[in-house]
């Protein structure tokens, strides 16, 4: 019965109707979809058409779930509270049985295929595209030594890149969250345009972006934790999330950047090199990077830290954590150019307990650094826009070019 409804919703395709003159349709809608659609306070009208359904709701983002009426043309509506602006995964539950909106694209998160919504900021326009030269994302597959498999990375190259043939360009690596992949930044957070608006406005300099899958497994290796996108916890889940960073580890030093070093006209020293990361991918950018600081001069955790304060602890002695890269403040911050550490306000309370008690270990044990709240946003790429577009300008400013 459940499969019946859920082909019959399919089927039906997108349904269609009137709404407020200043509701207009998003645009993460497919083509010619009317609904959902969005007003000027952020509320959104959700409609599907599912006349055999006893009971339909819908999730956006971290909110509860919201329970749609039916008319009686067997079309369900609802009209949310005002949405924080920014991109959220949604989906509707028919019956019991989780459901993708067919009005809407679909993006890799929470470990799936999800539709998402994109909520327009007020004011805001360093996410979107604009009219100003703009890079490249190039899709590049290499054969991993690590895991014995190949890997696919989307690499960001800056305007101009194929015509300054001499021109020689520092490098970020950027990694994403749990239960998200490699095509997260480009096709959530808008990185690419974020970067192009900056260099277009002379606030960032050119630079290339690598963006690579943060799941990896040695051959033989139990395969890395099931990317639910669910908030972390548990002794056996940072245990496993360790391990398959330090598999990513290897990853990065051993085939990634050699391979991107060859591949495009970097400048393949530390003092041009970086990592952030959001969330698990701040995880990993923090012991990767204070394991390499041969390798890596700029670091930046986005709703990410030392794996002790996301997970809810905070034992990190700064004497012995990371090997004691950080026992003598003063030798490490004269080698590091840059440490962020960004939250939003509305975190769920453990991250963002976890990620302030990070700040204050790091107060505490002298090393400098930047701290930023994001105003109003959660665990959410809105937070993590908003810490790549103060990030990126602070990026390859003061070294020897």
């Amino acid at each position: 019965m459940k499969r019946a409804l859920l082909f019959s919703l399919l089927a039906a395709g997108l349904c269609w109707g009137q709404a407020p003159d200043a509701a207009k349709p998003p645009v993460t809608n497919v083509p010619n979809a009317e609904y959902p659609r969005i007003d000027n306070d952020a509320r959104i009208e959700f409609r599907i058409k599912a006349p055999d359904a006893g009971k339909v709701q819908v999730k956006v983002g971290a909110i509860p779930a919201i329970d749609l009426v039916k008319g009686d043309d067997g079309v369900w509506s609802v009209t949310t509270p005002p949405i924080v602006p920014g991109f959220h995964y949604y989906y509707y539950t028919i019956d019991g049985v989780t459901v993708d909106d067919p009005a809407s694209r679909t993006f890799y998160g929470v470990g799936k295929d999800s539709t998402g919504i994109e909520v327009p900021e007020k004011g805001a326009d360093f996410y979107l595209i604009q009219d100003v030269p703009h890079g490249e994302v190039r899709e590049h597959w290499y054969r991993s030594t690590v895991t014995g498999s190949w890997r696919r990375c989307f690499v960001y190259t800056p305007p101009g890149y194929d015509t300054n043939v001499k021109t020689r360009y520092p490098v970020l690596y950027l990694q994403h969250g749990a239960g998200e992949d490699e095509t997260g930044w480009i096709r959530q957070g808008h990185a690419n345009f974020i970067l192009d608006n900056l260099i277009a406005a002379g606030k960032a300099r050119p630079m290339l972006i690598v963006m690579d899958n943060g799941y990896a497994a040695r051959p033989g290796a139990p395969p890395p934790p099931a990317p639910t996108g669910a908030a972390p916890g548990g002794a056996a889940m940072l245990a496993s999330m360790r391990a398959m960073t330090a598999a990513f580890e290897d990853v990065m030093i051993q085939d990634l950047i050699p391979m991107i070093d060859k591949t495009y006209r970097t400048i393949p020293n530390r003092d041009h090199r970086a990592m952030a990361g959001l969330s698990m991918g701040g995880m990993q950018t923090f012991q990767i990077t204070l394991s390499h600081l041969d390798t890596f001069s700029y670091i930046g955790g986005f709703s990410g830290a030392g794996a002790g304060f996301v997970f809810g602890g905070n034992t990190l002695d700064p004497k012995t954590a990371y090997n004691g890269v950080l026992s003598d403040p003063a030798a490490f911050n004269k080698k590091v150019h840059l440490v962020w550490l960004g939250v939003g306000t509305a975190e769920p309370e453990r991250m963002h307990t976890g990620l302030v008690s990070f700040n204050n270990f790091l107060e505490q044990a002298g090393i400098q650094h930047v701290f930023y709240e994001s105003p109003g946003t959660a665990h959410e790429w809105q937070t993590w826009r908003r810490d790549l577009n103060l990030f990126a300008p602070l990026l390859f400013a003061t070294e020897t070019r």
